[in-house]
């Protein structure tokens, strides 16, 4: 959890956990609550077009192991490929939960990579923030791309680390260093880590925070992940706050040489 003087903050709301987790893919709701409370998040994302928040009155309901009382919950736009259907999905989403701005937009290229079509989610983006949303931006690791979404007025842009599902850890850390130090807005980083050290390393690049699902729940434990990911959030951002040592070509005493005995 950040201290008071170090929160992540979104559409006018802090928040202490820099984790953001997703509510999919576990083998049932009983394990999704589980992981959820162990993970510490405050943001579950939502897939909208794949989980009943209320749509279906007779099935399971996800709102009742992540309440909304107790979560900020994000409606996402997983599995759109059009402009016009990733509007139309954050528009329900706005239906079912009262009013409810905040989402997150992904405009996706094709089924076999899952990388997003960067010119369908500049024109959704553009449409979205024009119709009063709040619109966090899932997008490839193009500096020049992110800078387009933020000047849109995007409130968050969220740069993949790899492919969504790969496991694969940050590709590219350049990439989302050059992102970081020109933004204006969180960066987040979205889709392909895989295991704790990799959220660390994100974090200590200087990520704002982070946004997984599938390297929490397939991971033989799922709970014990979502806990093992809190850890390393954690431990990343006091990492960056602290600032590494300079790295070395030869070895340095860690002790003083002076005052020794000849």
């Amino acid at each position: 959890m950040s201290t008071d003087d170090d929160l992540l903050t979104l559409a006018g709301k802090r928040y202490r956990s820099r984790l953001l987790v997703g509510s999919g893919k576990y083998k049932d709701l009983e394990e999704t609550r589980a992981a959820t409370e162990a993970s510490g998040a405050e943001i579950i994302t939502v897939a909208i077009r794949r989980t009943n928040i209320g749509q279906n009155a007779d099935e399971p309901n996800l709102l009742d192991v992540v309440p909304p009382e107790r979560y900020t919950i994000l409606p996402n736009t997983a599995g759109c490929f059009t402009v016009k259907d990733a509007v139309r999905t954050c528009q329900l989403a706005r239906e079912l939960l009262d009013g409810h701005r905040l989402v997150k937009l992904e405009v996706l290229a094709d089924q076999r990579t899952l990388f997003p079509n960067v010119i369908e989610t500049l024109k959704a983006a553009e449409r979205l923030v024009a119709d009063d949303f709040d619109v966090m931006v899932y997008t490839n690791d193009d500096p020049v791309i992110a800078r387009e979404l933020e000047q849109i007025g995007c409130i968050a842009v969220m740069p993949l680390a790899a492919p969504i599902g790969s496991g694969l850890g940050i590709r590219n850390p350049y990439n989302i260093l050059e992102i970081i130090e020109n933004a204006n807005v969180p960066i987040i980083v979205d889709a392909g880590v895989g295991t704790a050290s990799d959220a660390a390393i994100a974090m200590e690049l200087g990520c704002d925070g982070v946004l997984m699902n599938t390297a929490i729940a397939a991971a033989g434990d799922p709970v014990l992940m979502a806990s093992a990911m809190k850890k390393a959030i954690e431990a990343g951002r006091e990492a960056y706050r602290a600032g590494r040592m300079p790295r070395r070509r030869y070895a340095s005493a860690s002790s003083p040489l002076d005052g020794l005995i000849d």
